[in-house]
């Protein structure tokens, strides 16, 4: 497996790392650290020469200290790549030359050399069919929550996390959440016959779309634990289940990438990327 972790030197990326180490075996590590001049304040008059020189430097020590931190979790490093200018499109070029199965990102950097971990790790969803691992802080390395709403979407990233994924001895849960009766139009609401079939259609959907999980993971020897299906917007029961549990990492299917970037804006992935505290891994199809 070849993966690349992205690195700009801060604890947020060395967690991502030492999060998604713990769920993988076995592969081959690409680090990549681009260094962006654009925070620096425009009234800033350095020599172009000594300032490149600087951050050249500067990407040096935090590609080294990322080589070690690969190498005490017994990885192999077969690629350092240091880039200089927009860390999305530096990160964009590199997956363009070459295949990866996974993306590693930090998110929710603080200002200046390290401000890109939380933008760049929504762009590099919106524009890269690579699974990305994204994480805010070190985790433990046990629970784990597959969401699935029936879709083939769901479908084709329960079978890639199975591929590039080590988790038969962790514990796993799907959870699949049927839209609350609030969203249905007015004057649905009104006919209780037909609102209580609704919901037992959902329910069946429901059940049918975890019961699809179950056999693909089966097929990968992977053990399910628990079974869960909630009612209310995705979202927030995805990220509530999942701070009551203490999850350490949630997986969520992606659409295809010409509607990716609609899907993620103000919608469930981009909602849980941005407020759940553990690891979220987005497999798009």
């Amino acid at each position: 497996m070849n993966i690349l972790c992205c690195t700009e030197g801060s604890e947020r990326s060395r967690a991502a790392f030492k999060n998604a180490s713990k769920f993988i075996k076995n592969a081959q590590i690409g680090i990549i650290c681009v260094i962006d001049w654009n925070f620096l304040p425009l009234s800033m008059n350095l020599d172009a020469s000594n300032y490149s020189e600087m951050y050249d430097n500067i990407a040096d020590s935090v590609l080294n200290y990322a080589e070690k931190l690969v190498l005490n979790c017994n990885f192999t490093v077969n690629k350092k790549i240091k880039a200089i200018g927009s860390a999305t499109e530096g990160i964009l070029d590199v997956l363009k030359d070459e295949k990866y199965d996974l993306i590693i990102l930090g998110s929710q950097g603080k200002k200046g050399i390290s401000q890109w971990l939380g933008s760049v790790s929504k762009r590099i969803i919106e524009n890269s069919h690579t699974p990305c691992f994204v994480s805010k802080k070190e985790t433990g390395n046990k629970k784990i929550v597959f969401t699935t709403d029936g879709s083939s979407t769901s479908d084709d990233a329960a079978k890639k996390f199975a591929d590039i994924f080590d988790v038969k001895d962790k514990h796993i849960t799907i959870l699949s959440v049927k839209e609350n009766p609030e969203f249905y139009p007015i004057d649905a609401t009104f006919d209780k016959n037909w609102l209580d079939a609704i919901e037992k259609q959902q329910k069946i959907l429901a059940v049918k779309a975890i019961n699809k999980i179950k056999m693909l993971f089966d097929i990968h020897g992977i053990q399910i634990n628990n079974e869960v299906i909630l009612t209310g917007n995705p979202a927030q029961e995805i990220i509530n289940y999942c701070e009551k549990e203490e999850t350490d990492l949630v997986v969520m299917g992606a659409r295809e990438k010409k509607d990716i970037s609609k899907f993620l804006l103000g919608s469930i992935s981009r909602r849980v990327l941005d407020n759940i505290t553990c690891g979220v891994l987005i497999i798009g199809k």
